[in-house]
């Protein structure tokens, strides 16, 4: 068995299921002209205070927008293998940010999720994609890193290293 071979193959399989994932998120919220942030916000309990301000009629259509949009380009991100790096850390905010959003301390949505749920898990393997450099594997990063640009300028090559 080529242990290689089958490392290489899991990143990329991790890496195209969290793309669909945040793809799929995003078909519902960029071309549903009817959903939006302040309804999945609105129901928030342990951290209601913190959420609440972010339904009303000023910050929920940017707040809207933002997420949408960031879950379609974290999506595509992932799926192309293109700074997997900085889509995969905006990423692990968003799901940190919905878990605690759907927690009602010290369960997370229900009764079944003790502390831990799937956007923890989640934001588990968005770590492990970038510590595996998930976009130099059969993902555009590593085209990226060699362009000029990242030559000129080398403190911006983190962002596809």
């Amino acid at each position: 068995m080529d242990t290689a071979a089958t490392r290489r193959a899991l990143i990329v399989f991790f890496r195209l299921a969290m793309a669909w994932t945040f793809i799929y998120a995003a078909s519902h919220q960029v071309f549903d002209p009817n959903w939006s942030v302040a309804g999945f916000l609105k129901n928030t309990k342990t951290f209601h205070d913190v959420y609440a301000p972010f339904t009303g009629p000023t910050w929920a259509p940017i707040m809207t927008f933002l997420v949408g949009y960031g879950h379609l380009l974290i999506g595509l991100s992932l799926l192309f293998g293109l700074f997997v790096r900085v889509s995969a850390g905006f990423g692990i905010l968003l799901l940190l940010l919905y878990w605690t959003a759907h927690m009602n301390f010290p369960y997370i949505e229900n009764r079944n999720n003790f502390l831990l749920d799937y956007h923890i898990v989640y934001a588990g393997v968005l770590v492990q994609l970038i510590f595996e450099r998930a976009g130099h594997i059969w993902g555009l990063d590593a085209w990226a890193e060699r362009l000029a640009f990242f030559g000129r300028h080398p403190k911006l090559r983190a962002l596809v290293a």
